[in-house]
């Protein structure tokens, strides 16, 4: 639960980062204006996260403006459309989605998909002429990823990775203070992500089935701890070791591994420790401990009520950090990102990135925890905690 000193103070944001706050209804006028004024995005994939989080939050955004839908289920595409006011020609299906070469209303696809289906869905909209956002992670394959980072560049257009954490006042703020040295020198970054999944859920059923998730747990929740470690350390592994736990008579895990934990060793010597499970307590918790202190996140990256303390110090001025629509803040961003306006924070690269790391620790955990050296020579462009410029109030 989010303390209330984490639910204080004033937010500044940079350019395109700003949400408004209005009703959930739409006005004809309003709408018109924010058309006028912003990105049209067409959402393909009308799932629980789409239909839970990402189209809400496009009731809000200032940067983007829902310009049409993509879904195989015609009853729930035109639910979504009437509610925003968009005509049938905004509606399109998994099999005319090319003609979306055609309407210069969409300037970026939202893929939510399926993970076996983003790599798809990325080169075809590429080639249709429209900037990228697809969820995480990227791909099942190293191939696909890579395939995707190369159609983006070919088609002279943006691929950003959804890892909205980038965007988040909490986890910025834990960057800034690590940037700071608030802990003293970094020594362990522990990162524990996991949920309760159940077959009879659907948007639990592809995940645990391998060749739709590409990895289960590891993939769906480990990729949060994974890219926490990496952004909270401003730096890279060097080596992984992976282990994993799973119950084979249970039919949730026939093709995915269950509870899957790793360690990697970082240049400066920190240690970084994470565990992903789909048979445990919704929990998405992190905390980095240093010679001097602690900064604790938990819950840290859930969509909402996250908070961030710093323990261990003598009278520390806590954190004041105010709630934000993380998957709104996120398609403001990448909008911006579309008109030059600010820097790819999250490009392809950084989701492949992820993708090497992952398949290395399944690659230790096939080879019984041995450890798995990599190199990949990968550094990140942009530091979300100096660019996304969210600041707190110490």
């Amino acid at each position: 639960m989010a303390s209330d000193v984490s639910r204080r103070g004033v937010l500044q944001m940079s350019i395109g980062a700003a949400l408004a706050v209005p009703g959930l209804t739409i006005s004809k006028e309003a709408r018109a204006q924010r058309e006028r004024d912003s990105v049209g995005i067409a959402v393909v994939g009308l799932g629980k996260l789409s239909q839970g989080q990402i189209l809400p939050a496009l009731k809000r955004t200032k940067g983007a403006h829902l310009a049409a839908l993509v879904s195989g289920v015609p009853e729930k595409a035109k639910k979504w459309a009437d509610e925003f006011g968009l005509a049938d020609s905004a509606i399109y299906n998994y099999h005319n989605f090319d003609a979306i070469a055609r309407d210069p209303t969409i300037q970026i696809v939202y893929i939510v998909l399926p993970n076996s289906m983003h790599a798809e869905f990325t080169v075809r909209s590429f080639k249709a002429g429209k900037h990228v956002l697809c969820e995480k992670p990227m791909s099942v394959t190293l191939t696909e990823a890579e395939r995707m980072i190369a159609a983006g560049k070919a088609a002279n257009r943006q691929l950003m990775i959804a890892y909205r954490c980038h965007y988040d006042p909490v986890n910025v703020t834990g960057m800034q203070l690590m940037r700071k040295g608030v802990i003293g020198t970094p020594r362990l970054i522990n990162a524990v992500m996991g949920k309760q999944t159940t077959l009879s859920d659907s948007s639990d059923a592809w995940r645990l089935d391998m060749a739709m998730s590409g990895g289960g747990a590891l993939a769906d929740m480990g990729i949060y701890g994974i890219n926490a470690t990496r952004y909270l350390l401003a730096e890279e592994p060097t080596e992984v070791r992976g282990w994993a736990r799973t119950d084979k008579s249970d039919p949730r895990f026939k093709t995915v591994e269950d509870m899957v934990v790793w360690q990697m060793k970082f240049p400066s010597g920190a240690i970084g420790d994470g565990s992903s499970c789909f048979s445990q307590p919704g929990t998405m918790a992190w905390q980095a401990i240093g010679t001097e202190r602690r900064l604790v996140a938990d819950p840290g990256c859930f969509y909402g009520g996250n908070a961030i303390k710093i323990v261990g110090g003598s009278n520390d001025t806590q954190p004041q950090v105010a709630e934000i629509d993380h998957f709104g803040n996120e398609m403001n961003w990448f909008a911006d990102v579309v008109r030059g306006r600010v820097p790819n924070v999250s490009p392809g690269e950084e989701g492949l990135q992820d993708m090497r790391i992952m398949h290395a620790i399944l690659q230790s955990v096939d080879n019984g925890g041995s450890a798995v050296k990599i190199a990949f020579g990968y550094k990140r462009a942009y530091d979300p905690a100096t660019t996304v410029g969210i600041r707190t109030s110490i």
